[in-house]
């Protein structure tokens, strides 16, 4: 084994970004050499590491191996954003190597623990990662040359003069929620986000957001479009816009201005904690805030729901994993029925329709990161005509009525439940989970069924079939509606529908188009 000697430091991307490293070993074959000392010109910044072999203890530092050759720091970041704050991060230039520093140890271990059991890639190539010898980064910052811009140099970032501090940017391959504080974090790195207006245009999740300056607009452009904010997915597309100020009306979960905190949070919004926001708008020392509440080991959707969560609504973390569902259609809606739409998103517990507001229901996930992607793909949907509110709530549990008392069927305990669809560690459903849309993936299909039979008993719930399309093997299809509505409608009726000889059909929501 060679020795490690001084190791020249990579790539810095904000003068406001702290510089460091770590070492981290492959959980699959031991340390590389790093005996060199390269030099980048002029650039004497350079991290001193000591000389180990074999495993390391438990650290909040990472190191990361055999990364492609042009990978970017956003990917990096990426691999570590699903478990926690990422504090600092290293690029070692020709060597294919990082080190990523996290703010606790717990949530390094935990991203360990995961990429233990499902081998991380960047750009389709396994990378490997494992335990620092360093339990933080530290570096020289003297002299520095050899990096890319930051946000004091006079060099552009992103070509051309910006015509606007408002940038539009459009998320492809949503796999997982994004809202309005991640963007505002990672965004902020490149200035002072002053608002924020999201929206859904074209079945696109999208983004109207304004820097306090256009400078700081097109660093933010030319470092980010064509990032992806997860490993893989959630792709930022981003463009000038043509407004040069944007008009905030409301501080909720869908719009902000920073400079207003009084702003109203608008008629049946959630309203923000804004002691919260502030303490998250002053971090700028990571791409994403910190996840309210304590991590434990994660499913790969369930980690990046977590990273994605939003700040505390209503002034509690809803570290219990209760929802409350309100404004629901009444005279139509049963906790069986919210077992089944909220089931897409994680293992419902306990469903209790209040007896004196049968409007408003308390839905019981699995944990915490199962009821933030449930909040965040189920807020604002339109269930039985109705467009339903989903937030946090300050209950711990969802109890159930004592022994003898008759609560009218409202109460029901699903935690025994064989319809659980994430019960199963590593169960493809966790990378199958995607927003509700008016096209449907249907699976477990018998093979005498034709697609006139599933055609027929679609329209039967009530709504239209607009295209159909079986796989090669006609176990599985997918059926399109006509609005998300009426699919939202079909999966609650239809998913775990006998189709015949103990066949149970199975929804869920595609990210496809027919």
């Amino acid at each position: 084994m060679d020795g490690i000697g001084d190791v020249a430091v990579g790539v810095k991307r904000g003068s406001d970004e702290l510089l460091s490293g770590g070492m981290y070993n492959s959980p699959s074959s031991g340390l590389s050499s790093i005996s060199d000392t390269t030099s980048n010109g002029s650039d004497s910044k350079k991290l001193r590491v000591e000389d180990r072999v074999g495993d390391a203890p438990p650290s909040r530092v990472l190191h990361i191996r055999k990364l492609p050759n042009d990978v970017s720091e956003t990917e990096i970041i990426a691999l570590g954003l699903p478990f926690g704050k990422v504090t600092n991060i290293l690029t070692l230039k020709g060597k294919n190597q990082a080190f990523l520093e996290l703010s606790t140890e717990e949530a390094a271990m935990t991203m360990v623990n995961y990429y233990s059991a499902v081998t991380p890639h960047v750009r389709s190539m396994p990378v490997y990662i494992q335990y620092s010898n360093h339990k933080e980064l530290k570096t020289d910052n003297s002299n520095q040359s050899g990096g890319t811009p930051t946000s004091g140099s006079n060099s552009s970032v992103g070509g051309g003069a910006p015509s606007s501090p408002v940038l539009r940017i459009i998320i492809d391959n949503m796999f997982y929620p994004v809202t309005l504080d991640v963007l505002q974090q990672i965004f902020s790195k490149f200035g002072t986000v002053m608002k924020i207006i999201t929206f859904t245009k074209n079945n696109q999740f999208q983004a109207l957001l304004q820097f306090n300056d256009p400078t700081n607009a097109q660093q933010a452009k030319g470092a980010l479009d064509g990032q992806n904010i997860y490993n893989s997915c959630c792709t930022l597309r981003i463009d000038y816009s043509k407004l040069v100020n944007l008009n905030v009306k409301y501080n909720n979960d869908k719009s902000r201005d920073y400079t207003r905190p009084e702003l109203p949070a608008g008629d049946g919004q959630p309203s923000l904690d804004t002691s919260m926001v502030s303490a998250l708008s002053k971090d700028s020392s990571s791409l994403l805030g910190k996840i309210p509440g304590a991590l434990s080991p994660l499913s790969a959707a369930a980690a990046a729901a977590a990273a994605a969560g939003r700040v505390a609504l209503s002034g509690h973390t809803g570290a219990s994993g209760v929802l409350l569902v309100s404004n629901l259609n009444e005279e139509m809606v049963t906790p069986h029925s919210l077992f089944t739409l909220f089931g897409v998103y994680g293992d419902v517990q306990r469903v209790k329709i209040l007896f004196n507001k049968k409007d408003s229901a308390l839905i019981q996930m699995a944990d915490m990161n199962q009821a933030q992607l449930a909040m965040s793909h189920l807020n604002g949907q339109k269930m039985y005509s109705k467009i339903i509110r989903v937030t946090m709530s300050k209950h711990q549990t969802v109890q159930l009525p004592r022994d003898g008392l008759d609560d009218q069927g409202l109460t029901k305990d699903f935690t025994n439940s064989p319809l659980h669809r994430f019960k199963k560690p590593g169960s493809k459903n966790f990378q199958n989970i995607f927003p509700p849309s008016a096209t449907l993936h249907l699976s477990n299909i018998p093979q005498d069924i034709t697609e006139e039979d599933l055609r027929v008993l679609f329209s039967n719930s009530g709504g239209t079939v607009k295209a159909f399309k079986f796989f090669q093997d006609h176990k599985m299809a997918l059926i399109q509606m006509t609005t998300i509505e009426e699919a939202i409608q079909c999966l609650i009726d239809l998913h775990n529908y006998n189709m015949g000889n103990n066949h149970h059909l199975k929804v869920s929501f595609s990210k496809s188009t027919i």
